[in-house]
């Protein structure tokens, strides 16, 4: 009869995996952040899951080691150090099988927000209008978000990577 639970509970961790990576995705994009509780959150999801297909131990030990390589990429200075646990916590999430299509999926991913950022970032830095002053505060949440993004990409600010780790894991995941 617990067979039966067990069945029932084991899209559980997945839902809420991709529901954390969503999350800090958009907190990446808001605040240029990753919160630590949810990379916390999303690794106590990818234990559930490896736990529910019996494959603990060889999940744990390959989120370590992509953990370890991309803590070497924020060491050179190529991802944030909110990726690099992200990314650890989201290997753990994957199932074993997959990680070499979602880090292959992610850098996709990055690849082709980097390019729309870099684009994006040209178009803003062309576009010629009133500069509102430091009192004026667009109305609308939306409108603030744009103008902030908008002084971010005039600037050459950081890209959200926490967008392309989530794409990778969606796009492996389902």
């Amino acid at each position: 009869m617990s067979h039966g639970w067990v069945s029932l509970l084991a899209p559980a961790p997945l839902i809420a995996a991709a529901g954390l990576l969503l999350l800090a995705a958009l907190h990446d994009i808001v605040a240029r952040t990753v919160p630590n509780g949810v990379s916390a959150l999303l690794a106590l999801a990818g234990l559930g899951a490896r736990i529910m297909d019996n494959n603990l131990l060889i999940g744990v030990a390959t989120a370590a080691a992509v953990f370890m390589v991309a803590a070497l990429l924020w060491r050179r200075g190529w991802l944030g150090g909110g990726d690099v646990k992200l990314m650890g916590a989201a290997t753990l999430a994957v199932p074993s099988g997959h990680v070499l299509s979602f880090i292959v999926a992610t850098s996709v991913a990055g690849s082709i927000f980097a390019a729309l950022y870099l684009a994006a970032g040209r178009i803003a830095r062309d576009l010629k209008g009133p500069n509102p002053g430091p009192t004026a505060k667009p109305a609308s949440l939306l409108s603030r978000a744009t103008r902030a993004e908008l002084w971010r990409l005039r600037r050459g600010g950081p890209l959200p990577y926490a967008c392309a780790i989530a794409a990778g894991f969606l796009f492996v995941q389902f």
